[in-house]
């Protein structure tokens, strides 16, 4: 059977089997030809073949679905439209490009680039293994935690966070599935629809829809210019907050200077705006770090965030938030509606390890080995890339922020090297126009696999710069 027919008989079972009801809307043919390791033109003319059939429509200006005219009128009978349901759902769809990076990181043959996480071999497994036997469960520990967690986890973080000068209480303490929970349940519990929603310039925010979903407006801010009267003209009577990551910045790896956190703090207090603090990252510091924005709140202005899925393990889904007594009530509340609690052992897990030391061992001995991977990939831009962009050196965490000298990372760049089996962040998921930079990662991949990556992006940007040239 030729591969035309094999797609053709593939996509009359998804249909027919209900997994793409009527009107469902196809995946971009780049994304299924990419899947199904096929060249375009043969899907397309597959395509083609289920169009003339009846069995596909395309809307002008649009996408492919699956038709509701000749036989496939008889499943409508059958199955609901849930494609309907879909587009009217509140949470909308991210972009094509971080849903094929969601997608791929599974893919094993992948070099993933600008993963965003630690190597599986670099959390300790057998660490975390042997802990467990030195647990000291009781039946109400692992039970249903209280609405804003663990009493031992909290009073153990207040110990912990005087190492960012934050002075807290268990009260003021709720513990959440992890960072991006926190996020949630802060455009949820706090912020009317059409709130304004301030960012950094390359933002995070721009690669996941915590606040957008729920009718948030996202205001991009150059760093160079946070100036309270634009901040002020931009929000007007609405409710606004600002989403900050000070240290070790999401995709950018910059460090605010505490010069610089205390102007934006006085700028912000001055425009009684409320700050979100994102602060995951601290503990991954090259070099000694100034105080929290937290350290420096003597309004109960800033929301901190911190977690540790960049440092322990991202499965144990544990972070926090720390925010006047009201808010941290008004958060439990809305948590417990949604998933009752963290899990109660992985809060255990994380008490354990905060209060016997295997923490602050294990962020040395992970810091030495990020240093190390950092100095790595820094050497090999070196030998490829400074002809053609830029950088800073890495002062801790993931990341280095390359910027090219041409407009090069395009959504076809993206593509061009997803085909040859290497992932990149490209600097549009963090702000739509950029077409300059991307985000790599010297966390996860291998040695081997950074040499093997770097060099088949080196290569694929010189092509794109023959375009300029």
């Amino acid at each position: 059977m030729s591969l035309s027919k094999q797609i053709i008989q593939w996509i009359t079972e998804q249909i027919s089997t209900g997994q793409w009801p009527n009107g469902t809307k196809l995946p971009a043919q780049r994304q299924l030809a990419l899947t199904l390791g096929v060249n375009r033109s043969t899907l397309q003319e597959a395509i083609d073949e289920l169009k003339a059939d009846g069995i596909l429509s395309s809307k002008v200006g649009s996408s492919t679905y699956v038709s509701n005219d000749s036989w496939s009128m008889l499943l409508k009978q059958k199955q609901p439209n849930w494609q309907k349901y879909i587009e009217a759902s509140i949470h909308k769809p991210n972009f094509q490009t971080i849903q094929l990076i969601n997608e791929f990181e599974q893919d094993e043959s992948i070099i993933r680039l600008s993963t965003g996480e630690l190597a599986p071999s670099l959390l300790p497994t057998a660490e975390i293994q042997a802990s467990l036997q030195k647990l000291q469960l009781e039946g109400k520990a692992i039970g249903y935690s209280s609405p804003q967690g663990s009493l031992k986890l909290r009073v153990a973080l207040c110990d912990y966070l005087k190492n960012r000068g934050i002075a807290t209480s268990p009260e003021n303490i709720c513990i959440v599935s992890g960072g991006l929970q926190a996020l949630q349940l802060i455009a949820v519990g706090l912020l009317e629809t059409g709130s304004v929603v301030f960012q950094d310039e390359f933002s995070y925010l721009n690669s996941i829809h915590p606040f957008q979903s729920f009718g948030m407006q996202m205001q991009s801010v150059d760093s160079n210019n946070q100036d309270g009267k634009i901040l002020q003209m931009r929000s007007g009577k609405r409710q606004g907050i600002y989403y900050a990551i000070p240290t070790l910045h999401n995709p950018t790896g910059r460090i605010w200077s505490l010069e610089e956190k205390e102007s934006f703090y006085a700028m912000c207090q001055s425009l009684q705006l409320p700050i979100i603090e994102d602060d995951v990252y601290f503990e991954l510091s090259f070099d000694a770090l100034t105080p929290s924005l937290k350290s420096i709140d003597t309004t109960g202005r800033v929301l901190y965030l911190g977690s540790v899925s960049k440092t322990l393990s991202p499965g144990l889904r544990i972070g926090w938030i720390v925010a006047p007594s009201p808010v941290i009530k008004r958060l439990a509340d809305i948590k417990m509606q949604m998933d009752y609690g963290s899990s109660a052992f992985s809060q255990e897990i994380v008490t354990y390890w905060l209060t016997s030391g295997l923490y602050e061992k294990h962020i040395e001995k992970l810091k030495e080995e990020l240093k190390r991977r950092a100095a790595l990939m820094e050497s090999l831009l070196e030998k490829y890339f400074k002809e053609i962009a830029s950088w800073e050196s890495s002062k801790g965490g993931f990341y280095i922020w390359i910027k090219f000298n041409e407009p090069i990372v395009t959504t076809d760049f993206f593509m061009n090297l997803l085909n040859q089996k290497v992932l990149i962040n490209p600097g549009y998921i963090y702000e739509p126009k950029d077409t300059y930079h991307i985000r790599l990662s010297y966390s996860y991949i291998s040695d081997k696999e950074l040499i093997e990556g770097l060099q088949t992006l080196y290569s694929e940007a010189i092509k794109k710069n023959r375009e300029f040239n």
